[in-house]
């Protein structure tokens, strides 16, 4: 019998298991490499991308930074826009009761329009959303200036707000369509102290919500107050009013506003008031009896901390209904008093007064200088979090 090699099958075997072993490896890495281009909306941001739920393009610069357009596609065909310009919802394209596709938020095709400052449409607002009364505040011995945009007062962070910023695009490695921008407000920035660093979450879920989780950081006590100032107009339809949008606010008191639309400090009961949504309301039922329309902050009937249902609005014509939740206090109801026409949309349509409205879930306007509103001061080693989500559904409106 022949004497057994058995050095010579341990090499062989050897041989083979190292083999085996590197192509392992070169395997591991491909599917490693595939897996992160597959969840991550940004990795080449040099080119355009398509993807299944994230994609984006390129859509010019601004402050000599390339801005770009990222598209979120759920299950159900509802497709959200998104630049990191002003982290702004640029369009939501969604279904009515017929299935007709239509934009239900303002926005334009191209990045030429926000940079014609618009007012704030679709935008990410900050540092502080809302107004500060003629622009200052103080912390303990400290007195702050900020820019006064808004007559005497100012108004959604300033003469260049996140709004007007372009942010830093990070990849999402979500399994949903979703969208991470980040923005590191330098301390100073329109007057405001600290070193603010500032994360906002977007994600549309296959139910048609449109979340927004925002967080944010500071090396120096300072206000901070973030919200999106989307303009909606369910019809789709932006020659249609949204007079006849019918809208539920669960909120027992709102903020009465001065001639500047500066809040008294006074927490009113909406009953008896054009303010009372605590039932559905046509918006051009009492709009009338309102100065200038609406443009108030409600006091909304929380429960919880949770993010709740805070308001409805519905339109017969297209069947869509909007809800709107929350973890935050406040809600801004404003009915696009401002647009005059002079703003056209990107096919060249006027956009003209009450034609959209706004919900802008906030802490309440003024804190800063009204003590008796919930705080809204971020302190070193707190974190700021929020969330707020816009569901578009379709029912059968009477």
């Amino acid at each position: 019998m022949a004497a057994i090699n058995f050095k010579k099958i341990t090499n062989l075997y050897l041989s083979k298991a190292i083999n085996n072993m590197k192509k392992l490896q070169q395997a591991f890495l491909v599917a490693l490499v595939s897996l992160f281009f597959l969840i991550s909306c940004n990795n080449n941001p040099t080119t355009e991308q398509s993807m299944k739920k994230c994609s984006q393009i390129s859509w010019g610069t601004a402050d000599n930074k390339p801005v770009y357009l990222f598209t979120l596609t759920n299950s159900k065909g509802d497709i959200v826009k998104i630049s990191n310009y002003g982290g702004t919802v640029t369009s939501w394209l969604t279904a009515d009761k017929n299935g007709k596709i239509a934009d239900v938020v303002v926005g334009f095709d191209s990045l030429s329009g926000y940079l014609a400052k618009p007012p704030y449409f679709g935008s990410t607002i900050g540092r502080y959303g809302n107004r500060i009364a003629k622009g200052m505040f103080s912390i303990d011995t400290a007195t702050y200036h900020l820019a006064t945009n808004n007559g005497a007062n100012h108004l959604h962070g300033g003469n260049k707000g996140f709004d007007k910023v372009v942010w830093d695009v990070v990849p999402t490695p979500d399994s949903l369509a979703s969208l991470t921008l980040h923005y590191l407000s330098v301390d100073g920035e329109e007057g405001y102290p600290g070193n603010l660093d500032v994360t906002v979450v977007f994600t549309l879920s296959d139910d048609n919500t449109l979340s927004f989780d925002y967080s944010a950081t500071t090396d120096k006590t300072t206000p901070v107050n973030l919200t999106n100032h989307s303009y909606f107009n369910l019809t789709g339809d932006i020659t249609q009013t949204i007079l006849n949008h019918r809208l539920q606010v669960h909120a027992d008191k709102f903020t009465p506003v001065d001639t500047g639309l500066i809040t008294t400090g006074v927490l009113q009961d909406v009953k008896g008031t054009p303010f009372d949504f605590l039932e559905p309301h046509a918006i051009g039922e009492r709009i009338a009896s309102v100065p200038g329309g609406y443009d108030h902050n409600f006091v909304l009937n929380r429960t919880t901390a949770d993010n709740e249902l805070v308001a409805t609005v519905t339109d017969a014509v297209s069947g869509r209904v909007l809800e709107v939740f929350t973890t935050e206090p406040g809600l801004q109801y404003y009915t696009g008093n401002f647009l005059d026409g002079t703003i056209k949309t990107s096919q060249g349509i006027a956009i003209q007064q009450h034609t959209a409205l706004c919900l802008e879930t906030q802490h309440f306007p003024d804190s800063p200088n009204k003590s008796a509103f919930p705080t809204t001061l971020l302190k070193p080693g707190e974190k700021y979090h929020t969330v707020t989500a816009y569901k578009v559904s379709v029912a059968s409106v009477k």
